[in-house]
């Protein structure tokens, strides 16, 4: 579903930058790495109306994706804020045009898009969620555990998340810690929604270990390869009877048309910062509806902000599976918002206010504040 009533054009003014390091309430495990500290960039847009609030999803290190905080930083500042600075008067609809002459850094150009939509609509008096054609308010909420000390630590982690009542289980694995860690949980829980994710830590010579993990009626299993690998996803499919969804390799609309017409995936996960914006995600949401194929709302451990943006985007009536968006609780004892995100019977809330629907908490926001850049016209 295109946009049915596009946002208002905003008068840029500048754009102010912040890098945050917020602390996670525990440690944060997968194939790629540890998290302890969420290191991730806060974009202001500065306008003659409203300002709006955007993120950019980058990490500290290039382990998920090529981007992270300090490239991220660099081109934003150098490259991409001057040149939407220079355009002055925009609409959000008009930033990833604006942008495209640069390539790549797609969860940077998702960051900036945001703050100026959140900028549109704020002045607007409109919501997230009704611009982009939200039908629910309030969305299943998932929770992704990641890798344990061993399956035992594993079981009572996810135990502690069923008791909070959320709706859907996700474990990462890696090799090594797969089957083991899968048949506890399973185990521990009986018939649960449980899905796997491997965040491309395997190849297709893995491929008899991964078929093993159909025993256990996952909903799916996430990204089992690289990320390019397109190819052999389609043959590792022929290969499972657990569908297979992708993550890092949906980068645009046009790689999920890529994946569908190989039949490399049954269901994607949408992320609006790996594919560089919100509304490339809602094209991509509109594509696999119109496909029959199941979506749902990946996460990058978002502040508030991304977080509320991510609960309007999976409002939309092709998100037909449970996503990433949890309780802000489940990473962050403090948020950078004035109301986080809360867990109701298994579902998070579509905020409802113009803009994004949350306002930001000052004190929090520069208390977690490492660097700070403003560049103006």
């Amino acid at each position: 579903m295109p946009i049915a009533s596009p946002a208002a054009s905003v008068a840029l003014e500048g754009f102010e930058l912040r890098v945050l390091h917020l602390p996670l309430v525990a440690p944060f495990t997968t194939s790629f790495g540890t998290e302890t500290v969420r290191e991730v960039i806060v974009v202001r847009a500065l306008t003659s109306g409203a300002d709006g609030w955007g993120e950019i999803v980058t990490g500290a290190a290039p382990l998920y994706s090529s981007e992270y905080t300090q490239s991220a930083w660099d081109v934003a500042l150098r490259f991409l804020v001057p040149a939407l600075l220079d355009r002055g008067t925009l609409a959000p609809e008009e930033v990833a045009p604006a942008l495209a002459p640069f390539v790549g850094h797609r969860m940077v150009k998702a960051g900036l898009e945001l703050a100026v939509l959140d900028a549109a609509l704020r002045t607007d008096g409109r919501a997230l969620g009704e611009y982009f054609g939200a039908v629910r308010d309030r969305i299943p909420s998932g929770v992704s555990v990641g890798i344990q000390s061993d399956p035992a630590a594993l079981v009572d982690v996810v135990g502690g998340y069923l008791d909070e009542g959320y709706a859907r289980i996700k474990i990462k694995i890696k090799p090594g810690r797969d089957i083991a860690d899968t048949a506890a949980v399973r185990d521990a829980f009986g018939a649960i929604t449980l899905q796997v994710d491997a965040n491309s830590a395997y190849t297709l010579a893995d491929a008899d270990t991964l078929a093993e993990l159909d025993r256990f009626d996952l909903l799916l299993i996430e990204q089992p390869l690289q990320e390019d690998d397109l190819v052999d996803h389609a043959a590792l499919a022929r290969r499972l009877r657990t569908p297979i969804c992708l993550d890092e390799s949906i980068v645009s609309a046009k790689a999920a048309a890529d994946a569908l017409a190989l039949q490399a995936a049954a269901i994607i996960n949408i992320k609006a910062g790996r594919v560089g914006g919100y509304l490339e995600a809602v094209a991509i949401h509109d594509l696999c509806r119109d496909a029959g194929i199941p979506v749902w709302c990946g996460g990058m451990l978002e502040t508030g902000i991304g977080r509320a943006a991510n609960a309007a985007l999976a409002a939309l009536p092709g998100f037909t599976l449970p996503g990433d968006v949890s309780a802000s609780n489940r990473f962050y004892t403090r948020d950078i918002v004035t109301e986080p995100a809360v867990l109701e019977d298994g579902h998070v809330r579509v905020p409802t206010g113009p803009g994004i629907g949350v306002d930001i908490d000052p004190v929090a926001l520069d208390d977690f504040t490492v660097a700070r850049e403003t560049l103006t016209r």
